[in-house]
């Protein structure tokens, strides 16, 4: 039967997981298709996560552009208002995903962005510890619908085999934030200090926000739904494709018409009938407790006797050298999916490696390369990571997908919580209580993947 000629019941694509198409799949055809998923969603979902990124770390640079002298802020109250974003964050993440599976991702994420792109320009005008505290809080419980969702929406739409490359652009954005973020927050706080009698620090807040807030609107236009419901998008010749090829990898999908399943069903589906959920959102966590060093790359790069602006145009490179290694990597796991556990532990294996050096090396030039080799392995094992979990979890209904895929992003960024304690100004300059930590956490993270590929590999051929 041929795709032209296919006329298919909602019954015959309620469910694309047969591992069988239902029907006839040209290449050509499939090819083109792909193209036009990945330049709606890709080119988007980028410039999302960018700015995303850019709103959740922007008070690092704030911090060193005068906000903490301005606000008075202890080490700890700066802490504090770095944890205080993910306990909102961290507890909405699965509700907001349970949400979403219900309704439409092309206005639910784009509204929830919009929201805390207002809450970011609020946050230049902030007079006090407690302001910045509040809207902290505010921010991350807003931005919990974003990741998650996204995360959703891509496996959703791509193959297992096609998940790699797709989440480590989704990544790279995050990593071009920091290096971009850095370049801007110097320009804005440099360049815009006193303008209209505003600090340079509030400034970062205003504009980035605004821009947030405007890409959210454009967002919404663009943006699809899931595969049987952007009607609006795609021709229903697509469609059926769309969701028809997904069958071949068993990635389940469903048509307009059918409900799902209920939230309570899902939540206990989602917790018992996959163990591969807790080694993934252990590793997940030791990926992202460690990448926590992000917030105070600022700081340390401070310590190499920078000035705050230079030390906020030298943390550059060491996202550039990440967003290469991120996007290689990306081609290199859709090719060899299947070990996509050990990749994963080989890069964990770079960052362990790098931080038990850093330890023991207290040269600021030697600390330095570390940190660029050390990021690159952390922001590819982030990527890989999110796209192991994506393929693991793609035959779950989608309701349940939604919840595993929420729950092992929202307990990784609970790392963030604890990693932000991790670097306090008096352990300056050596930070050895921070490396020290994250050495053991990379080493956890290696076990935890490693594990998982060979389990799951002796599980494959246990029911081959």
């Amino acid at each position: 039967m041929s795709l032209t000629d296919s006329k298919l019941h909602s019954e015959d694509i309620e469910y694309a997981a047969s591992g069988a198409p239902s029907i006839e799949i040209d290449p050509e055809e499939e090819r083109k298709l792909v193209r036009k998923i990945d330049l709606i969603i890709l080119p988007t979902m980028f410039l999302m996560y960018l700015l995303s990124y850019m709103d959740r770390t922007n008070i690092g640079n704030a911090k060193i552009a005068g906000m903490q002298a301005d606000l008075k802020l202890t080490s700890g109250e700066y802490s504090v208002s770095l944890v205080v974003f993910f306990i909102g964050y961290v507890l909405c993440e699965v509700p907001s995903n349970m949400i979403l599976s219900k309704v439409n991702p092309s206005a639910y994420i784009p509204f929830m962005m919009f929201l805390w792109g207002i809450v970011t320009i609020c946050m230049g005008f902030i007079k006090t510890y407690h302001h910045l505290v509040g809207l902290r809080v505010i921010v991350g419980v807003l931005e919990s619908a974003f990741a998650p969702g996204i995360m959703m929406l891509l496996s959703s739409w791509y193959k297992k085999s096609e998940q790699s490359k797709r989440f480590a652009i989704y990544i790279s954005a995050a990593i071009l934030s920091g290096a971009f973020g850095g370049l801007l927050a110097g320009a804005i706080t440099s360049g815009l200090e006193g303008a209209h009698g505003i600090r340079g620090w509030r400034w970062l807040f205003i504009v980035e926000g605004a821009a947030t807030s405007g890409w959210a609107i454009v967002a919404y236009f663009i943006l699809p739904n899931f595969p049987a419901t952007s009607q609006n998008k795609f021709t229903p010749r697509e469609i059926e494709l769309a969701i028809a090829r997904l069958a071949t990898e068993n990635v389940t999908a469903r048509s307009a018409d059918h409900k799902g399943i209920g939230h309570l069903k899902a939540l206990k589906i989602a917790f018992t009938s996959s163990w591969e959920i807790y080694p993934l959102t252990l590793g997940y966590m030791t990926i992202v407790g460690s990448s926590t060093l992000s917030y105070f790359y600022p700081t340390l790069v401070a310590g190499l006797g920078y000035t705050a602006h230079k030390a906020q145009y030298m943390t550059v490179p060491i996202y550039a050298v990440a967003f290469v290694v991120n996007l290689v990597n990306g081609v290199f796991a859709d090719k060899f999916h299947r070990y996509r556990g050990l990749i994963i532990a080989g890069w964990m294996t770079l960052a362990f490696v790098t931080s038990a050096i850093v330890v023991g090396t207290y040269s600021l030039v030697g600390r330095y390369v570390l940190l660029v080799l050390m990021a690159a392995g952390l922001w590819t094992a982030n990527g890989c990571g999110l796209s192991y979990g994506g393929a693991t979890f793609g035959s779950m209904d989608p309701e349940v997908r939604a919840i595993a895929l929420a729950f092992m992003n929202g307990m990784g960024n609970l790392a963030s919580i604890y990693g932000a304690y991790l670097f306090p100004s008096e352990d300056a300059p050596k930070y050895l209580m921070g490396f020290g930590v994250t050495t053991g956490m990379c080493f956890v993270g290696i076990v935890a993947y490693a594990g998982t590929h060979f389990a799951m590999l002796k599980k494959q051929r246990s029911t081959a």
